[in-house]
């Protein structure tokens, strides 16, 4: 239970980040280039995958033996789609539907997306707390690189 803790902890700090990233570069897009509210949140969103995929399978998930970093890449990617689908649909709901303020129903949408993006990501892609990985944990709890594998 403490590592699933310490991991939702982790998985909490990329997923901040990558929501500011996915937050300004939609407002950005939005306010300053005078893109339409649903294709600047499904631009942002793309690039917040990207960091995301980086930093969540380097410091949240364990590699699992066996599952190519191709594949593992392409269900990361089929996953987010997924995801986008239902950060677009809640976009669409809670602004076109709602009349909410598409900044307000961004923060709704994320929080949804988090959860279905833990859920899933743990599911197909982490091989667990006592998995054999590329990283190891020193005395004071910390996670560093030892190893690339292909």
């Amino acid at each position: 239970m403490r590592h699933l803790v310490q991991q939702f902890m982790k998985f909490g700090i990329v997923g901040v980040i990558a929501f500011a990233i996915d937050y300004g570069l939609m407002v950005a897009l939005t306010e300053l280039a005078g893109v339409e509210y649903l294709l600047s949140a499904s631009i942002s969103f793309t690039v917040s995958v990207i960091f995301n995929y980086l930093a969540s399978m380097r410091y949240v998930f364990t590699h699992k033996e066996g599952l190519s970093r191709h594949r593992e890449f392409v269900i990361f990617v089929v996953l987010s789609v997924i995801g986008l689908g239902i950060n677009d649909a809640l976009m669409w709901l809670g602004t076109s539907l709602l009349g909410i303020s598409y900044l307000i129903t961004k923060i709704g949408a994320t929080a949804v997306v988090m959860v279905y993006n833990f859920v899933t990501r743990k599911k197909f892609l982490d091989a667990g707390a006592g998995a054999p990985d590329e990283r190891t944990a020193d005395d004071a709890g910390d996670v560093e690189p030892i190893a690339l594998r292909g």
